[in-house]
């Protein structure tokens, strides 16, 4: 077996849309450097996902030096958006949390209003040192989390990919498999491992940064939609709901909370700690 090591990184600068996969990202200790900064929220200033819009996942924002964006979607003309002048916040809803955040200009809430076919708006998370706090029963005093669904990163691996994949080949819908990661959404993938390894794992390190292993990851509906075309189907759902059910949960990936700062790149070694 290779030694294991990170394969890719995987930043989503607006919660629930494609984003990219660059060589590098730095850490940071609510999460990496521009993930998850931004938020679509609908009249009532609660969070708009996939779980809702799947068409989301065929739009993509592109990061921008100084933490702008580059939006393109189907039909619509790009657009680039300015992180907003602090004139101060607004609450909004993320899942229980109720958040402090700073709205985007018009130009960006009718463009997503245009592409969804609802109002909505763009929302940005100007201090995720203060905003957000992670659930306390899963970290420590201080920790926070951007507007990722409950913790500053998630970790998976190819193997247990690879081992899910050969399930749902026995299943039956195989003909959905074998599905690509991105369908869950990780931010750091890791090769070089045994499947399902990660449920033992507590602390780990990739390259220089340290990070707590959490809690394993609750998987939705998000999960049976095709990132390419937003088509949905049964799985992976089907199939974790037969083989990864822990009490009333279906998992796949670990939450990981950073415990320390740094650069990770493609490539870096994969540590266990313990």
């Amino acid at each position: 077996m290779l030694k294991p090591a990170l394969q890719s990184i995987h930043l989503y600068p607006v919660k629930s849309i494609a984003g990219s996969g660059p060589g590098e990202a730095v850490v940071e200790p609510w999460g990496l450097a521009g993930d998850r900064r931004w938020l679509l929220v609908d009249a009532e200033r609660r969070q708009i996902t996939q779980r809702q819009q799947p068409t989301l996942a065929l739009a993509h924002a592109e990061g921008l030096p100084g933490g702008g964006l580059r939006l393109t979607a189907p039909g619509r003309e790009p657009l680039t958006v300015e992180v907003p002048e602090y004139t101060g916040t607004l609450p909004v809803e993320v899942w229980r949390d109720v958040v402090e955040a700073v709205p985007a200009g018009a130009a960006a809430a009718e463009w997503f209003s245009a592409y969804l076919g609802v109002e909505c708006r763009l929302m940005y998370l100007d201090l995720p040192e203060k905003r957000r706090p992670v659930d306390p029963k899963y970290s420590e005093p201080g920790d926070t989390v951007s507007f990722a669904d409950g913790f500053p990163l998630l970790l998976t691996t190819t193997s247990s990919l690879d081992a899910l994949n050969s399930l749902i080949a026995q299943g039956d819908h195989a003909d959905e498999g074998p599905l690509p990661m991105n369908r869950f959404r990780p931010n750091v993938v890791v090769d070089g491992t045994a499947p399902w390894a990660e449920d033992d794992w507590r602390r780990v390190r990739i390259g220089e940064v340290d990070f707590q292993v959490v809690k394993p990851c609750s998987r939705c509906v998000v999960t049976t939609t095709d990132q390419l075309t937003a088509e949905r189907g049964k799985e992976p759902l089907r199939t974790l709901a037969r083989h990864r059910r822990f009490g009333d949960r279906l998992v796949f990936g670990q939450n990981l909370v950073p415990r320390g700062v740094g650069t990770i790149r493609i490539g870096d070694p994969f540590e266990i700690l313990d």
